[in-house]
């Protein structure tokens, strides 16, 4: 059984989910400008929660997963980062952990998710034995694709995740 360890970067505080943070997933996870390029649908409370229990789940069963991004200076949530395998059905993410990010809008523009991602990265090239991180993005994204270049990501491939087209992206270990 593996624990999320934490990790702090100049700004933020990476840790694993508590119970504490269930409004402040809420609130993120509903909101339609947050989801909008996340498969566009907001989730009710029951989906939060199950979300955050599967985040737990994850570390547990695989050795990583998702963590709170907490402000430094302010202890404010400002949303989520981090590796996930979510059984997609989409070949190129079986066995590959999946990056992932999303932020509160009050996080946006200010260069939160690429110092949270640096991190995770880093973290899964010294702890993951993988030779890639993946990651989807819907190509109307450009601010989710920007992140993913300026971490290293590259494009992999087109598909349809449900009804909606996505970019698959891909990171060598160690870029």
């Amino acid at each position: 059984m593996a624990d999320a360890p934490v990790l702090e970067t100049d700004r933020l505080i990476l840790r694993p989910h508590r119970v504490e943070d269930f409004p402040a997933c809420r609130l993120l996870w509903g909101d339609p400008a947050v989801v909008r390029h996340i498969g566009g649908q907001v989730q009710d409370a029951q989906a939060v929660w199950f979300r955050m229990l599967r985040y737990a789940g994850m570390w547990s069963l695989l050795g990583y997963g998702m963590w709170a991004l907490e402000h430094r200076t302010t202890g404010a949530f400002l949303g989520e980062a981090g590796l996930l395998s979510s059984a997609r059905g989409l070949p190129e993410l079986e066995g590959v952990p999946e990056a992932g990010w999303v932020l509160a809008p009050a996080a946006w523009g200010g260069g939160f998710a690429v110092e949270a991602m640096q991190a995770v990265l880093h973290w899964a090239d010294h702890h993951l034995g993988s030779p890639v991180v993946r990651c989807i993005i819907e190509p109307d994204n450009a601010s989710s694709v920007a992140v993913a270049g300026k971490l290293g990501f590259t494009y992999l491939a087109e598909r349809v995740l449900g009804t909606h087209p996505i970019r698959l992206f891909e990171r060598a270990r160690g870029i």
